[in-house]
């Protein structure tokens, strides 16, 4: 008779049997990724196919924080991991603990894709960039206490001006928490020790060395900082991500601190030149003026000043005779209008009428009388005639 078994039981012995099998643990596929998706948990949920099969798989999110890529669909990958069975649907999956491009290195794709990041988010536009101090007085830097890359700054510095303040603070440069330590760095000199300028950097070495400079918390540090930074990592034909974000690049550390500190003897070079060609411009200028001034006082305005003053004396004469043309064109017009008006006076003066021989008549209140309707008999009027006047009793009115 059959041995009925349960799901399960039936689910768990397959599940042994994957589990204690050698060929299926720390095992490497090579697949297309497809179907990814990462939840806010953390974890990833993908499949892994190639022409003919499709296997499910999952990475937990404390491997899939240690990637250093973000996978994404049609990526070719190989990842490493166990074949086991989730108990609770009855499918087997394929547990990844690592994972890296195929054919790609994982940094060099990382660094891509972090760099493609942040670049869309403006992280390295040129309108962020903080100009470097003409004069700092101390400078920050953010390195390794042991090694090539302080001396030289120290060298530099010292040999450029000697009066120059150097703040270190240590961190470590690679390795695990390096990042970390880098970016608090750069965020203390913000927050606590204020500098005016820093240099972050290390010397040169492979890609995997370099590459806490290629961090985001790292680079968004640079972003941030206030105070202008200088990136010296690696050698001249080492790039990271810290080169593209800093206010400025330096080649090697040497570099940095010839670009962060000035250089003395030059300073004062140039300060003597400048003087130099600010004496020779004033004796310049003084030599011109001096010549513009005798040609003044040679001109004639100074040695014979009486000659502006005759044409002065003509231009004057000419005017004084115009004025005196108008003026008695002006009196004669007036005069002779003055004439024609008192001609038109002259013809309604009433004395002129009396001259003539005529007469005016008043009553007794000086009212001129005009119509024979303004008296009556037995009243008294004035008679006004040339070269006096009479006193008249109306004896008689005869109207006509």
């Amino acid at each position: 008779m059959a041995v009925i078994r349960s799901v399960s039981e039936i689910t768990k012995y397959i599940g042994g049997l994957l589990k204690n099998d050698p060929a299926l643990h720390n095992v490497t596929v090579r697949g297309q990724i497809s179907n990814f998706k990462q939840y806010s948990s953390g974890h990833c949920y993908f499949d892994l196919k190639d022409r003919d099969s499709i296997i499910k798989c999952v990475i937990w999110r404390s491997y899939a924080d240690r990637l250093r890529f973000r996978p994404e669909n049609d990526m070719q990958v190989l990842a490493t991991g166990s074949v086991e069975v989730y108990e609770r649907d009855g499918k087997y999956q394929f547990y990844v603990s690592r994972m890296v491009p195929d054919g790609v290195g994982e940094l060099a794709l990382a660094f891509e894709q972090l760099k493609e990041r942040l670049s869309k988010e403006g992280l390295f536009d040129a309108e962020h960039k903080k100009p470097l101090p003409s004069f700092p007085k101390t400078i920050g830097i953010v390195t390794s206490p042991t090694g090539a890359v302080l001396r030289d700054i120290y060298t530099v510095s010292g040999r450029r001006m000697p009066s120059i303040r150097l703040a270190l603070y240590p961190v470590m440069v690679q390795g695990a928490g390096s990042a970390e330590q880098i970016a608090h760095g750069i965020e203390f000199f913000n927050a606590k020790y204020p500098v005016d300028v820093l240099i972050v950097g290390r010397g040169g070495g492979s890609m995997e060395d370099l590459w806490s400079f290629n961090e985001e918390v790292v680079v968004r540090a640079i972003f941030r900082s206030r105070i202008p930074v200088i990136s010296a990592v690696g050698h001249e034909t080492d790039f990271t991500l810290a080169d593209f974000v800093a206010d400025q690049r330096a080649a090697t550390p040497s570099q940095a601190a010839e670009l962060a500190v000035p250089d003395v003897s030059e300073v004062i070079g140039r300060i003597n030149s400048a003087r130099d060609r600010l004496q020779m411009a004033a004796v310049s200028s003084i030599r011109d003026r001096r010549r513009s001034l005798q040609s003044l006082m040679d001109s004639f305005v100074f040695t014979q000043p009486m000659r502006m003053l005759e044409g002065s004396s003509m231009r004057l004469e000419a005017l004084q005779s115009r004025l005196n043309k108008i003026a008695i064109q002006l009196v004669k017009d007036k005069k002779n209008r003055l004439l024609h008006d008192m001609e038109k006076l002259e013809l309604i003066n009433p004395l002129g009428v009396i001259r003539r021989g005529y007469g005016m008549v008043h009553d007794q209140k000086g009212t001129v009388i005009s119509n024979i309707s303004q008296i009556a008999v037995d009243d008294m009027v004035s008679v006004k005639l040339n070269g006096g006047q009479f006193d008249a009793h109306v004896k008689a009115i005869r109207e006509e």
